[in-house]
């Protein structure tokens, strides 16, 4: 299912503490590209995100009033007390907001919080846009799931509201199961023999098709990371987890252009065409409207590496300039031509 339209997009950021969340969420607030953002940080006395550190960015995009903070203990296991009225504070904000970026604290597991979308106070009026799982490079370069772990173990003690007291190998097991996209922080402090070991440890534990970003100070493109449009509240017991039985900047490592398609007249195969480009080229997004030939309805298209979503959004306008036109975004070294040849075959 598709979100709709009329929903605000969430996108839940996860990782454990250190890992670079922070880094990646001021980045993104600093490139919203026109989005009014806001943001829900979820901290933890004097541990976790400094929710001070992202409201002293002066930006725009995201001021002071759109950054609510929950210092009340672990998201995941307070969600039912602090995660509506927080919302609520936000969706009475003026003007609006284009999207809500949520911050899970360092031992907190996505998957609770992704299923408090279901509820229906808060399914008709959001939607989980993508979860997104930060990593430590280095720290699984070295075997580690993280590059402190004694104060990740400071937390778990801390913290009278966690009701899970589970191994952080089996968090992190947890946070990269629940992800549409993995973000390999501090990949600059990676060589190429520990690059690999750290992919190695993250596929180990994913179960779908999932793309890895590497990246350095948090510096992603945000539209790798935010509009991917999949709902994922909808598609949560796919993730399957532990506790499943339990209730404009230079962006260098990234190649982004439009490819330009003829009028289509099957968007299932086209959907595959996609789905094959992102498989067999490191694509992480594609995203366009395209013409479906004898339709008066545009077929916009959404995919997440080799997951596809589309579906027909609103009539074309005379106003409208009705071209299939597609936006392909990866990392550095795409190849333009061999993934044109497979889109437009």
């Amino acid at each position: 299912m598709t979100a709709s339209a009329a929903r605000v997009p969430c996108t839940v950021v996860t990782g454990f503490l250190g890992a670079g969340k922070t880094t990646l969420i001021r980045h993104i607030l600093e490139n919203a590209n026109g989005r009014r953002l806001a943001l829900i940080v979820n901290e933890f006395g004097d541990i976790g995100i400094d929710g001070e550190i992202l409201k002293g960015c002066g930006v725009d995009a995201c001021p002071e009033e759109n950054i609510v903070e929950l210092a009340n203990g672990c998201l995941c296991c307070t969600v039912a007390d602090d995660f509506v009225p927080a919302l609520d504070q936000i969706l009475a904000l003026e003007p609006k907001v284009d999207h809500i970026i949520i911050e899970t604290s360092g031992l907190a597991l996505p998957k609770p919080l992704v299923q408090a979308f279901q509820w229906p106070s808060v399914k008709s009026r959001v939607t989980v846009d993508g979860v997104v799982a930060v990593v430590d490079g280095p720290a699984l370069a070295a075997g580690k799931v993280a590059s402190d772990l004694d104060a990740l173990q400071a937390q778990r003690q801390e913290d009278d509201s966690l009701d899970h007291d589970d191994p952080v190998e089996e968090v992190f097991e947890d946070q990269v199961a629940c992800a549409d996209l993995i973000i390999l922080s501090k990949s600059d402090l990676l060589d190429a023999a520990g690059s690999a070991r750290a992919n190695a440890i993250i596929s180990e534990h994913l179960s779908r098709a999932v793309k890895i970003v590497p990246t350095a100070q948090g510096k992603v493109d945000p539209s790798v990371l935010l509009g991917l449009g999949l709902a994922v509240e909808d598609d949560i017991e796919n993730r399957k987890t532990h506790h499943d039985d339990e209730l404009d900047h230079e962006h260098d490592d990234f190649d982004s252009f439009i490819i330009e398609l003829p009028a289509i007249s099957d968007p299932d195969a086209l959907a595959k065409r996609v789905a094959t480009a992102a498989e067999q080229e490191n694509v992480l997004r594609v995203k366009g409207f395209v013409d479906v030939g004898g339709k008066p309805m545009r077929l916009l298209v959404q995919a997440v590496g080799p997951r596809v979503n589309h579906y027909y959004d609103r009539a074309w306008t005379a106003a409208d300039d009705r071209r299939s036109r597609l936006v392909v975004i990866g990392l550095k070294g795409l190849n333009r031509a061999a993934i044109e040849r497979i889109l437009v075959s």
